[in-house]
Formats: structure tokens, sequence, C-alpha cells
């Protein structure tokens, strides 16, 4: 998918060079939604680097409005051992909070949707906070369903320079 008019004229389109100011304004609304405005360390070089350098490691969708983004799906590439194919994993879906209620948020999940049919992944995960009661809702409208078995684990930090060191 390259691009398509959404029905009120915003165009959906895979992210392009030039476009990390406006995804990375979008991770920062993000942050203060979920709390956390002061977590993001990421920066626009850093955008280029992952989403546009000679081997992309993750990939954007974006939502254009009157030469505005308003919205942003970040994603990458996952495997399933199981299932011997790859699936996406959504790292971020935002919508700027002044344009939720135009369908932006569920045409970014069919574009993620649509790569897995056309690929033939067979999954399409992500979190969500459980505190989220709105993204949760909707999450559910569109037919996802909960892997309540499932308990994330991370490793940063201190934590992670100490395991790495053995």
């Amino acid at each position: 998918m390259t691009s398509r008019t959404l029905p009120d004229g915003a165009e959906l389109r895979t992210a392009a060079p030039g476009d990390e100011p406006g995804i990375l304004a979008l991770i920062h609304d993000l942050a203060i939604y979920e709390r956390e405005p002061d977590a993001v360390e990421n920066t626009a070089e850093l955008l280029t680097q992952t989403l546009f350098g000679d081997e992309p490691r993750a990939f954007a969708h974006v939502v254009e409005r009157d030469g505005t983004l308003v919205g942003i799906a970040i994603w990458f590439l996952t495997y399933s051992t199981w299932t011997g194919t790859h699936g996406v994993w959504l790292e971020d879906l935002y919508v700027d909070e002044s344009q939720r209620g135009r369908g932006y948020g569920r045409a970014l999940m069919a574009a993620l949707a649509a790569v897995c049919v056309e690929r033939g992944y067979r999954r399409f995960e992500w979190t969500v906070l459980d505190w989220n009661e709105p993204s949760i809702g909707f999450y559910r409208a569109i037919g996802a369903a909960p892997l309540d078995e499932w308990t994330t684990q991370r490793l940063t930090g201190g934590a992670l320079e100490q395991l790495a060191a053995g």
C-alpha cells in the first residue's frame, strides 16, 4: 500500500522520508496520553535510520490531513516458530485527540491487517495498557481478543546490562 484517500479527504499512506518530525510529535503526544511525558528518547534522526535506512527495522503508516500528520501506526515484523510465518507487531497506534472519531484508527489497523493478509502473515498483535478503556473498547469493536494468559516481560537499564555481562 502506498496511499489511499479516506472518505473525508485525509490520506492514509506508508510513511516517507520527511515525515519524521510529524511522527515524532505524535509519539510525544502518545507519551503524554500514556502518562509518561518524559519517557521519549527518540529523535527525528533515529526515526530516519530506523524507518528509512539501508535496512529498515520498523515501518510506519500515517494519516495526513490538511498537510499535517494526525495519525500513526508504527510496527515491525515478528516470527512465530509455531506457524513458521512472520506477523506484525503494532508498537504504537495513535490518532491526535482532535481527530478521533473520523475512522483513522480503524483505517490504520485495516491497513496493517491488509499487510498481514497480502504477505501471508498469520498474526497481528500488540499490547494495550490495562487502564486504557477507550482503546480496549476500540480493539474489541474491531474483533481483537485479549491474551489474558500472557504477561509481558521486559529487561532494561542495569538489569539488561547485568544479564548481558553474564
